[in-house]
């Protein structure tokens, strides 16, 4: 339980900080497509006898790359989702390959942190702690491309750079939450949280430290839901995070609503 603990917080950190990015960004999609595509390597890297994580991380960095590079060639939505389509094949190749899989692929895609090893947490908060770094290394130029990207270019700030910046970040942030919430609802855990801050308030760093407290909340109250109910963390994260969502643009409707208005 203690290495659930860690690697939940863990995994809640760095979701709350690369999603406010993301959603900041309109690079949902994207958040969506590594995870899932980063799937094929940790399939690969079991057929191979390698750990999963190392494919984990080989796969979203290459998902990465390859979304930057197809979006010099085509809409952003469009090179996203080729690169997901040629991810996701290459892992059903992988997996036809082998017939020990099913078990492997099923705590992939929808996490298992009650099984998270000792050898587990180490790489997890390695990869979670540069990943913090490498954020708030780019912070200003990727906040300044992300909120007003005409005047970060006067700036000479390049936007592919931050783009391809970014999407390492992400890659990076996937080959470890991956293996403990799974990557169909770290999409959830990433976007829901970040989404419900920005309705709540349009200061970025407030913005960002309410979506890594709501990241918290979810996974902590899901680790407890979860160990005492025996339902999958995966169902948990998926509700809490569209309900914190649903809250947040309750608050601003109302917000909005009832503002009092100037004669």
């Amino acid at each position: 339980m203690l290495n659930t603990w860690i690697a939940g917080t863990v995994v809640a950190v760095i979701a709350g900080v690369t999603g406010f990015f993301a959603v900041l960004r309109g690079s949902t999609f994207a958040a969506h497509a590594i995870p899932n595509g980063a799937f094929a390597g940790a399939a690969g890297a079991t057929l191979l006898g390698f750990n999963p994580l190392a494919g984990l991380a080989v796969f979203s960095v290459a998902g990465a790359l390859g979304i930057a590079g197809l979006s010099r060639r085509a809409r952003n939505d469009v090179a996203t989702a080729l690169t997901l389509v040629m991810m996701l094949g290459v892992g059903a190749l992988f997996v036809s390959w082998s017939t020990e899989y099913a078990q492997e692929a099923y705590s992939l895609l929808f996490g298992e942190v009650f099984g998270v090893s000792t050898d587990e947490v180490l790489p997890i908060v390695i990869l979670g702690a540069v990943s913090i770094a490498a954020i708030i290394v780019m912070f200003r130029p990727l906040l300044l491309s992300s909120a007003l990207p005409e005047v970060a270019e006067a700036r000479g700030v390049s936007a592919r750079r931050m783009e391809l910046g970014f999407l390492l970040v992400m890659a990076l942030a996937t080959s470890m939450t991956v293996p403990v919430v799974g990557a169909l609802l770290m999409f959830s855990l990433m976007i829901g949280p970040s989404a419900a801050a920005r309705s709540l308030t349009a200061r970025p760093v407030l913005a960002m430290t309410l979506a890594v407290v709501i990241a918290l909340v979810t996974v902590w109250a899901g680790i407890v839901v979860s160990y005492e109910s025996n339902w999958p963390l995966g169902f948990l994260v998926g509700v809490l995070g569209a309900a914190f969502f649903l809250a947040g643009r309750a608050y601003r409707a109302a917000a909005i609503r009832f503002r009092p208005r100037v004669a």
